[in-house]
C-alpha cells in the first residue's frame, strides 16, 4: 500500500512516501481506505524521537494517529457497522500511528456524519476525544465558567465548543488577532501572557471556576491564581504540573483511558450545525513534509490535514 513513513527519527524530511505491507483489522476494530488524517502534536514528537514512546516505536513507522475514510475489512467482535461505512476515528494506541497511509486500522471510530467534510473528520479524533476527556476531568457542565489557555489550537478549538455545547462559560486565550476566530467558536476571547489574571477581571467575569492548560506556555501560577486552587486547574502540556498541585492528563499513551464517547457527541453536535474541526491547511499525503513542517509553526488556528491522492 502508499504510505508516508520515516525510517529514523529527526525533523519532517525524514519522511518519505513509499510502499509497505497493508495492515489488517483485529478482533474489536476496522480497517479504513483513508479518505484524511489528521497531524496532531504527538505525530511531530514521536518521528522526531522527542516522545517517551518513541523508543517503541518498529521502524519504518507510519506517522498519524487520526484518520477518517471507508471500512473495508473488519475485525470480529465488531457490530454495528458494515463495509463501506464512513466512519473517524483513531488508530490503535500499540501501534502508535499507521494514519499516513492508503489503509488504517481503527481502534475507536464512529460514524462520520455528512456535515464534517473527509478533511474535518480525518483531523478530528484525537483533539475531540483529549478535549472530552480534560472536561471530563474537571467536571465541566451547565453553568460552569472555563478558562482554556490556548483555546485556538487544534485541542483547544474543540475544547471550546464542547465545553460550550455542555452549557459553559468559556473563556479562551489566544493571540489578539485570534478574537474573531475565537468568538466565533463560542469563547469570550482574551490576550495570552503575563498579566492574564489582570487581563480576565478587566473582563467583567465575576469567578473563575475551572482553567485547562492546552498551551504549556508556563501559565500554570496564573491560572491557580485565577481559579483560587490547584485542583481546578488540569494541564495537557506542561509536566511541572505536579510541583503546583496541577494535575497533569496525558491521555492512552500514558495509560489513561480515553474520552472515547467523544466522538458520538461530536458527531451529533455537528448535525446540528455546532460543532465543526478547524483546520488551518490541507495538504495532500504527498506532501507529508511539508504538513509536519506546517504543523509545527504558528500561529495555530486548528490543525493540519493530509488528504488521499488516490
Amino acid at each position: 500500500m502508499f504510505a508516508v513513513h520515516f525510517d529514523r527519527f529527526g525533523p519532517p524530511d525524514v519522511l518519505t512516501v513509499g510502499t509497505l505491507p497493508e495492515p489488517h483489522a483485529g478482533p474489536g476494530q476496522v480497517r479504513v481506505r483513508v479518505r484524511a488524517a489528521g497531524v496532531s502534536p504527538v505525530d511531530l514528537a514521536l518521528r522526531a524521537g522527542r516522545s517517551p514512546s518513541s523508543e517503541r516505536l518498529a521502524l519504518p513507522h507510519i506517522p498519524g494517529v487520526d484518520a477518517a475514510g471507508v471500512i473495508d475489512e473488519i475485525g470480529t467482535d465488531v457490530t454495528g457497522h458494515a463495509l463501506g461505512d464512513d466512519v473517524f476515528g483513531v488508530v490503535e494506541v500499540a501501534r502508535l500511528g499507521g494514519a499516513s497511509a492508503e489503509f488504517a486500522v481503527l481502534a475507536y471510530w464512529e460514524a462520520k456524519p455528512p456535515s464534517l467534510s473527509w478533511t474535518e473528520a480525518g483531523a478530528a479524533g484525537t483533539s475531540v476525544e483529549t478535549a472530552t476527556r480534560a472536561l471530563d476531568v474537571l467536571g465541566v457542565r451547565e453553568g460552569t465558567t472555563l478558562l482554556i489557555d490556548g483555546a485556538a489550537g487544534g485541542v483547544g478549538s474543540v475544547a471550546v465548543q464542547l465545553a460550550a455545547a455542555r452549557g459553559a462559560r468559556v473563556i479562551g486565550t489566544g493571540r489578539p488577532e485570534s478574537a474573531a476566530f475565537l468568538t466565533g467558536l463560542g469563547a469570550l476571547p482574551v490576550a495570552y501572557g503575563p498579566g492574564l489574571p489582570e487581563r480576565v477581571r478587566a473582563l467583567g467575569v465575576e469567578r473563575v471556576g475551572l482553567a485547562l492548560d492546552v498551551a504549556g506556555s508556563g501559565s500554570l501560577p496564573e491560572l491557580v491564581s485565577i481559579t483560587g486552587t490547584p485542583s481546578s486547574v488540569l494541564t495537557l502540556a506542561d509536566f511541572t504540573g505536579p510541583e503546583l498541585g496541577v494535575r497533569v492528563s496525558v491521555g492512552e499513551l500514558g495509560g489513561e483511558p480515553g474520552g472515547r464517547h467523544g466522538l458520538a457527541v461530536a458527531a451529533a453536535l455537528s448535525g446540528e450545525g455546532r460543532f465543526r474541526v478547524p483546520v488551518r491547511e490541507a495538504y495532500p499525503m504527498t506532501r507529508a513534509t511539508a504538513a509536519h513542517s506546517a504543523a509545527a509553526r504558528g500561529p495555530r488556528h486548528g490543525k493540519i490535514a493530509l488528504t488521499a491522492d488516490w
